[in-house]
């Protein structure tokens, strides 16, 4: 990358013809002061600037602000046109202040309105800003002795802010080719000069201001390329404070600088340049400040997001913006250390009003000031401290999130709360297989890419699907996955790789046949988790994502994808079987949940069974009582009913805790072995011997409802 942007160099030409002594038309009141008046005295009539002094005001800010920011890198070449080219100062550091500048304009002095105006021209002002651009900076200087080898690293590039009066969008055309002519011209002599470099990149932005009241005749424009080496923008301007608002604007697109407003600050005596101002001014207790500085003072509200936390406003019809930063009260002093990211040079927009100037003698003094974002809710947020150090004042940039200085975070902090289970195995494995080594230069890549280049794709490769937590993936956490995990990352495969990639899919099948379990993680979930073949659909897409962002760099790689697909796609009867396995999971499931109820109507239904077999007995009782032939038996009492059979109305109640215990244990024992046959088909916990013998004879195993002896 070429050093020295186009800010380096910036050249300002202003028109110093008859035309620029008109009255600008914005009246100033010279009697706001008095506050009062004798009788009889006539108060004083408000008086205007010309278009060269308000050029002159415009332009000075705009050095201001530049030199305030940045005080040695940044150079402002300053030339005033009429009849001839006047150049006020140079690129020597030491010419770089507002001092030297205000000097050399007031031993110019104003416009004359009588000179003939045939003879004045901004080109001769234009003509030598071309050649200011093409003479060697003390920095270019430096740079260009340092690399004597490569010295055509250090470019010339630049800026002009052309301040004029124009006639017509045609004389605005005509002043850009006489600027590209120039530049040609320059470049050639500096193609032979060791004096001189050759411009690779010009910027010009032509101002035009005509007074308020007046239709402008030359056309606003945004930046357009004339050539390679010339851009240029036009800005139609009115004079007065819209002049000074516009640079005020081109001074932060050109160096870019962004706006901080500090609001709620406090009005007090020790802060006041005038304790006697203080006396008669009639201001309220609260003030604020616009401060310019580096963008990057705000890099953290955009890294985060928090623009609309800071307060950020509009101004100017939406083209300037300015953060929001209130003063924080209690202050701090010099001597508190305090963990900054960075440190930028500030300046104020305003320089000359009370706040601002209340403000850098407070900061001036050695005292610091602590910023905090507006919220609505929530705990202050400290983010920024206004210090002076050395006589200039700076915006520190706070560090509100965890010190780097402090210990170090456990890995299994993560966002959004503790995460425990980070893939850390894994990570270290990914950094063994690709880490960096050196390479020899006699060493060759048949495909003709650098080593650095063939690292960044292989690195690419392997984090194309890299889950990071153990709980987000599946086919990670399989060894059975492994082999064409590590395989398809490859640039290329073998016809062996295939294989064994086809073989790990074909195991996959085979696990999935035999209902293998999966290692899916259950964490934040309830219960037992998803069924078996809802584990295997999850594993199943999760492979084909892992494979698809590969497929497309070989066609062996296609064929792995293929692979998958074909064994996705089930026969009819496997999936009947499926879905009879899916039936007999969910009907284990109920069971496992609702034991104790299923217990319960198990109960109800061998009560039930026994009351039938009860009813039975009575009514073969009542058919032999009422027999002629049979004599009366003899009053029996009713069989028991055993104690581990609940009643129908006990079954209805609420079960016990140990109840719902006993039965959830007895359910899972039953799972682990098959019942013995005669428990299974018991009769009132008993079972009758050598059924099949009367089985044979014709005789019914229960007659009479009672079991044999």
């Amino acid at each position: 990358m070429k050093m020295f942007s186009v800010a380096h160099k910036t050249v300002f030409v202003v028109d110093h013809c008859p035309y620029m002594a008109e009255s600008s038309r914005q009246q100033v009141e010279c009697d706001v002061l008095t506050k009062s008046r004798a009788q009889g005295v006539i108060p004083l009539a408000p008086v205007s600037k010309s278009l060269w002094t308000c050029a002159v005001e415009c332009s000075m800010e705009y050095c201001r602000i530049l030199f305030d920011v940045y005080p040695k890198d940044k150079l402002v070449n300053y030339i005033v046109s009429d009849s001839e080219f006047h150049i006020l100062n140079s690129w020597r550091r030491e010419d770089q202040s507002t001092h030297e500048l205000m000097s050399a304009l007031a031993a110019v002095g104003p416009p004359n309105p009588l000179e003939d105006p045939e003879c004045c021209s901004i080109l001769h002002g234009l003509v030598a800003a071309v050649e200011a651009l093409c003479k060697i900076t003390e920095l270019q200087h430096e740079k260009r002795t340092a690399l004597m080898d490569t010295a055509e690293r250090v470019a010339n590039r630049g800026r002009i802010i052309c301040l004029t009066n124009a006639k017509s969008d045609t004389h605005v055309r005509m002043l850009e080719d006489c600027i590209q002519e120039t530049i040609s011209e320059q470049n050639k002599l500096a193609a032979g000069s060791d004096r001189l470099m050759a411009i690779q990149q010009c910027d010009l932005v032509l101002v035009h201001i005509y007074p308020q009241g007046e239709e402008t005749l030359v056309s606003d424009r945004p930046k357009k390329e004339i050539s390679p080496l010339l851009t240029s923008e036009v800005h139609s301007v009115r004079a007065g404070r819209h002049l000074a608002s516009k640079l005020n604007i081109l001074v932060q697109q050109h160096f870019d600088l962004a706006s901080t407003t500090i609001t709620n600050i406090p009005m007090k005596p020790t802060l006041n340049v005038c304790e006697q101002e203080e006396q008669h001014a009639n201001t309220s207790a609260n003030y604020d400040v616009e401060l310019l500085h580096h963008r990057d003072a705000h890099m953290e509200f955009f890294k985060s997001g928090d623009l609309h936390m800071a307060g950020t406003s509009t101004r100017e019809n939406g083209v300037k913006e300015t953060m929001t930063l209130k003063w924080c009260t209690p202050r701090t002093n010099s001597i508190e250390l305090h963990y900054c990211t960075g440190a930028y040079r500030i300046s104020p927009t305003d320089v000359n009003s009370r706040p601002s100037s209340c403000l850098t003698n407070f900061l001036l003094n050695g005292r610091s000031v602590l910023l905090e974002q507006p919220r609505k809710s929530g705990s202050k947020v400290i983010s920024h401290m206004l210090s002076s150090h050395g006589g200039e004042i700076f915006l520190h940039v706070l560090n509100s999130n965890r010190s780097t200085l402090e210990d170090p975070p456990s890995i299994s902090e993560g966002c959004g709360g503790r995460v425990t289970d980070y893939r850390i195995t894994d990570f270290g494995e990914f950094m063994r297989d690709n880490r960096l080594t050196p390479v020899a230069e006699s060493s060759h890549d048949p495909s003709g890419k650098l080593p650095v280049e063939r690292a960044k794709a292989q690195l690419e490769r392997y984090t194309r699907y890299w889950p990071m937590i153990i709980s987000q993936t599946t086919i990670f956490n399989m060894q059975a996955v492994v082999p064409l995990a590590n395989l398809i990352v490859k640039e290329v495969l073998t016809e062996e790789d295939v294989l064994t990639c086809q073989k790990t899919i074909y195991n996959l099948v085979d696990m999935e046949r035999k209902n293998d379990p999966l290692p899916i993680s259950t964490v934040g979930s309830r219960g037992k988790g998803p069924k078996r073949d809802e584990q295997y659909r999850i594993m199943w897409n999760e492979l084909e994502t892992l494979v698809k962002t590969h497929a497309g760099a070989t066609d062996r790689h296609q064929r792995v994808l293929d692979c998958i697909i074909a064994c996705r796609s089930k026969p009819p009867e496997e999936e009947e079987r499926k879905k009879r396995g899916r039936k007999r999971e969910e009907r284990e499931d109920r069971t496992e949940k609702n034991g104790s109820k299923e217990t319960e109507d198990k109960s109800w239904q061998e009560s039930e069974r026994l009351k039938g077999l009860l009813e039975k007995d009575d009514q073969e009782s009542e058919v032999i009582k009422d027999s002629p032939d049979s004599p009366e038996p003899l009053n029996k009492k009713p069989r028991l009913i055993s104690e581990d059979i609940q009643p129908p109305e006990r079954a209805k109640g609420p079960a016990t805790l140990l109840s719902m215990w006993t039965n959830r244990i007895t359910v899972a024992n039953s799972r682990k072995h098959q019942e013995f046959f005669g428990r299974a088909s018991s009769v009132n916990s008993k079972f009758e011997l050598y059924q099949h013998l009367k089985e044979e004879n014709g005789m019914d195993a229960h007659e009479n409802g009672k079991a044999t002896r």
